[in-house]
């Protein structure tokens, strides 16, 4: 089975935001970057497919050639390979762009099932997965939790607002994966150096047309300092009274 599990390079939650001066972007000079943490465990899941059903996992993602370090760790936990599409402009890519431009990948590797993490944790609008989808006219389960997967099939258990949804679907599925589904994998010592032996394909890609244009960022406001209003029984009626005219949250 070729499975694909789908990355992006984010940068390390400790990261300060600032804002270049035209207002439309990040500046990223100083950051430092990571695996999205729903990446982490969409690759792992892949690694646990291929252990169950045989095959091959391929990491694939967008990015500069400076995500191979990322794609390097993730060959390391046990993926056979890895693709780059090189983009010096990824950060720029909305949604749409980014799955048009992974669909065709998909396409060309001859991929049977697709992992992506539920959200990245820089825009955390989970698209992508799905428009991948969609435009693939494959079948898709999003934020799952539990998963069952057979040669031609599978069940998968999302949480929603409503409760526990269980959802079987055919292949080739996208899989969008949710915190639970499973726990990832260290590397070992023994697949940091295997991984440097491992193919990785660096394919530069055009720009994609983006659907939504960026006109201005800008930082939140900063949070008024806070007060204490009393101790004890004696302060809930300033703490109503802040909260009802002040706050206005009652």
């Amino acid at each position: 089975m070729k499975i694909i599990a789908c990355i992006k390079r984010v940068p390390t939650t400790d990261a300060q935001a600032k804002i270049t001066p035209d207002g439309q972007s990040l500046d990223a000079a100083g950051f430092q970057y990571m695996t999205s943490f729903y990446d982490e465990i969409a690759v792992e899941q892949a690694i646990l497919t291929k252990e169950a059903l045989e095959g091959e996992v391929t990491v694939l993602t967008i990015g500069p050639s400076e995500v191979s370090k990322e794609v390097r760790e993730c060959i390391a936990k046990g993926a056979d390979g890895g693709v780059i599409l090189v983009d010096p402009e990824w950060a720029s890519r909305d949604a749409l762009s980014t799955a048009k431009t992974l669909a065709a990948q998909l396409t060309s590797m001859g991929a049977e099932l697709a992992f992506f993490g539920k959200v990245a944790t820089d825009r955390d609008n989970g698209a992508v997965g799905p428009m991948v989808a969609t435009l693939m006219g494959w079948a898709c389960v999003t934020s799952v939790v539990e998963l069952d997967i057979k040669a031609d099939g599978g069940t998968a258990k999302r949480e929603t607002e409503n409760g526990m949804e269980t959802v079987e679907f055919s292949l080739p599925a996208i899989i969008t994966c949710d915190k639970g589904l499973n726990e990832p994998r260290y590397a070992g010592l023994k697949g940091i150096m295997a991984a440097k032996k491992k193919p990785l394909l660096e394919i530069p890609v055009d720009s994609t047309p983006n659907q939504a244009q960026v006109t201005r960022l800008e930082l939140p406001a900063p949070r008024s300092a806070g007060r204490i209003v009393g101790e004890g029984a004696d302060a809930v009626p300033a703490l109503i009274d802040a909260l009802r005219n002040e706050a206005k949250v009652l």
